[in-house]
């Protein structure tokens, strides 16, 4: 089972949690503020984590921006109802996905498994690697590259490079993405992908603001272009 960092200021929230992914075969290492989290980050080695977005001292958008510059690590934020505007800055900073508390614990698994479960390998009439441009996607090695430097993705944008690749030149709705990437039938959690869409443009394209790879189709949705 994953092994979960929980970084959480609410004593009942936390004990909550850790108890009920420990019911389910966690193993999950929690800490109260920011600061622990990320000195627990080395000695643990989690493989996810849950982090709560309100905070004392460094919040947890600072703590997500901390782990991405040096880490992928998937990153599921915790948030209260009415704290939207955080939320979004959150997913800016890197978070695969969120959930709002209170939240029962096979929610939270469900959410994990989701960002933790990996892209099934292409058919067998279907190359591994795939070229298109300067860009190079490893669909066996999970592994995408520009002009022959790694990129460094998080799950979230990974997957979604990955599922709109496979189809070039469809178009997908906010909502085809949400059930087929997040693996979500909420349209509220747009937002996600249009998160998700300008952070993997920031790393994939030449000029994000003139989008090659990632192209909007306004009231549609969006596809991989042809290059």
């Amino acid at each position: 089972m994953p092994r979960v960092l929980l970084i959480e200021d609410d004593s009942s929230v936390r004990e909550g949690v850790e108890l009920g992914l420990r019911r389910r075969g966690h193993d999950v290492r929690s800490a109260p503020t920011g600061e622990a989290g990320l000195a627990a980050l080395d000695g643990f080695g989690p493989d996810l984590v849950l982090l709560d977005l309100m905070l004392p001292g460094m919040n947890g958008v600072q703590v997500c921006r901390r782990i991405r510059e040096k880490s992928q690590l998937p990153i599921i934020m915790l948030t209260a109802r009415g704290d939207d505007f955080d939320m979004v800055v959150g997913l800016e900073a890197g978070a695969d996905d969120y959930i709002v508390k209170p939240a029962r614990t096979d929610v939270i698994e469900a959410r994990i498994r989701a960002v933790l479960r990996r892209i099934d390998a292409p058919g067998s009439g279907r190359p591994a690697t795939e070229f298109h441009g300067e860009l190079a996607i490893d669909r066996v090695g999970l592994a995408v590259s520009k002009s022959g430097r790694r990129l460094a993705l998080a799950p979230s944008e990974l997957k979604l490079l990955l599922h709109l690749s496979a189809a070039p030149e469809q178009v997908f709705s906010r909502q085809q993405l949400l059930e087929h990437v997040w693996e979500h039938s909420y349209h509220a959690d747009a937002r996600l992908v249009d998160a998700c869409v300008r952070r993997l443009r920031n790393k994939i394209e030449d000029e994000p603001g003139r989008p090659c790879y990632i192209q909007t189709l306004r009231g549609f949705g969006y596809r991989f272009g042809p290059l």
